[in-house]
């Protein structure tokens, strides 16, 4: 699989590097014709890849039946400034041929005047088919299902059913099993195709389904989704309403997109930053984003720092306290990071629950404290040795030993503790913890790194 993967990172890399060699050459036609052989994700991904102005030249030169197909693969800026160059009319006809998810989740990314005036160009039954999908969020079960359901009658033949999936020109993609339901839509059950395939064709529908039905709800969150598909193995699954009506059907190929989603929302997150952040996108454009980031994170820096003038005369009288004080607020720091992580990930795929969080925090307790205990022990003999043999700090090794030491500990203690409880805390109040647990963490652990080992080594050394 690593072999596979290295494979296609260099050939995406050799296909980008014969684009632009034939961009900077003038050869159009030639890029057009590479352009278009390539599959929508390719291109989407070529787009991405390319500084402003080349991606521009780009985009004209995929061929206009294609346009629709490769929106889908696209972040979410390059999506809206692709999308708002073309007519209402123009776009809804290069999307006409996409699965009802894929054109709810472009026009749910579009602004909403865009979305109003490409809905209003559409057909009565396309519209109705969209504007159903987009009553669900994005992140719910509703806003990733697709109406593209195959659904039977309970009282036919198998007969029926074969004769029926013939006549449809193509099944639906990731196609596992046809729906039974009622006369009032209703879901009974479920018909996996081998199963059809391998009944007798007299036998009746109501004698081979499944009625033990894994249907998820429409509202029920996207994490959630890929939670259940991961554990149960799903290729698709049914979604219903309140009455368990049947509304469409979620498949693998989209929640394996949710799972991405996640995990590059986690990641960027960290940073404050937007996963469909726009990797080539201007200067002015990433400067405004990060600068409000950065501006917070200024804000808890002083805040810490803040803490450090209230010892001012101790850091004068011994300057070692200067060169340890990093060290200190640093360990907690990670510390608290490693159970922030953990937890972060735990929640994200149903393994925390208020029944075995507080286990989980008694836990972290425990790491943090033989871990602190262990380097508090080597960071301690490590700053009396460093400083005994100077004269001027020979009086104060004993003391900063102590105090480094004494410091380690509590701040070890106190980050993987705040680290296990803040995304518990953060989640109940709103706020994503991925995005803003990294701050008040890394604020708290610089605090108490400051205040205890400056408090230890006034009584100490100082």
């Amino acid at each position: 699989m690593p072999v596979l993967e290295n494979f296609e990172k260099e050939h995406s890399s050799d296909r980008l590097h014969q684009l632009n060699d034939a961009l900077e050459s003038g050869m159009f036609v030639q890029v057009r014709a590479m352009l278009n052989q390539l599959p929508a994700a390719d291109v989407a991904h070529m787009l991405e890849s390319t500084p402003p102005k080349e991606r521009k030249v780009l985009w004209r030169l995929v061929d206009s039946d294609r346009e629709g197909e490769v929106l889908q693969f696209l972040n979410e800026d390059l999506l809206k400034a692709f999308a708002e160059e073309k007519a209402p009319a123009e776009l809804a006809a290069a999307m006409a041929n996409l699965d009802t998810d894929d054109l709810a989740d472009i026009l749910g990314d579009l602004p909403d005047k865009v979305t109003k005036e490409v809905l209003a160009s559409m057909g009565y039954q396309d519209r109705i088919r969209i504007e159903q999908a987009l009553k669900y969020p994005e992140d719910t079960a509703g806003g990733l299902m697709n109406t593209d359901t195959i659904a039977v009658r309970p009282a036919v033949t198998i007969e029926v059913v074969m004769r029926y999936l013939r006549m449809q020109k193509e099944i639906p993609k990731n196609t596992d099993s046809i729906y039974v339901v009622d006369t009032h839509d209703i879901l009974v059950g479920t018909v996996q195709l081998s199963t059809l395939i391998t009944s007798q064709p007299d036998q009746m529908v109501d004698e081979v389904v499944d009625h033990e039905i894994k249907a998820i709800h429409a509202s029920l969150p996207d994490a959630d989704v890929a939670s259940i598909f991961e554990r149960h193995d799903l290729v698709s699954s049914p979604v219903v309403d309140d009455e368990g009506k049947l509304l469409g059907r979620i498949t693998i190929d989209d929640v394996l997109d949710v799972m991405i989603e996640d995990a590059d929302h986690s990641l960027m997150s960290m940073a404050g930053l937007d996963e469909s952040d726009d990797t080539f996108a201007p200067v002015f454009t990433s400067a405004k984003r990060r600068a409000l980031w950065l501006g917070i994170n200024l804000i808890t820096v002083i805040a810490a720092a803040s803490f450090i003038g209230i010892f001012e005369k101790s850091i004068q009288a011994v300057a070692a306290l200067a060169v340890l004080l990093p060290v200190v607020a640093s360990m907690g720091g990670i510390a608290g990071t490693q159970s922030l992580t953990l937890v972060i990930r735990g929640m994200s795929i149903g393994h925390i629950s208020s029944n075995n969080f507080r286990w989980l925090v008694f836990k972290e307790l425990g790491v943090s404290l033989l871990n602190g205990t262990l380097w508090a022990v080597v960071v301690g003999m490590s700053a009396y040795f460093w400083y005994i043999n100077t004269e001027n700090y020979a009086v104060y090794a004993v003391g900063l030993g102590i105090s480094v030491a004494g410091a380690m500990v509590i701040n070890l203690i106190t980050g993987a503790v705040i680290g296990a409880m803040l995304p518990m805390i953060l989640t109940k109040m709103d706020i994503d913890p991925a995005l803003s647990g990294g701050v008040i963490l890394t604020t708290v652990t610089d605090m108490v790194g400051f205040i205890s080992f400056l408090g230890l080594a006034t009584i100490f050394v100082a």
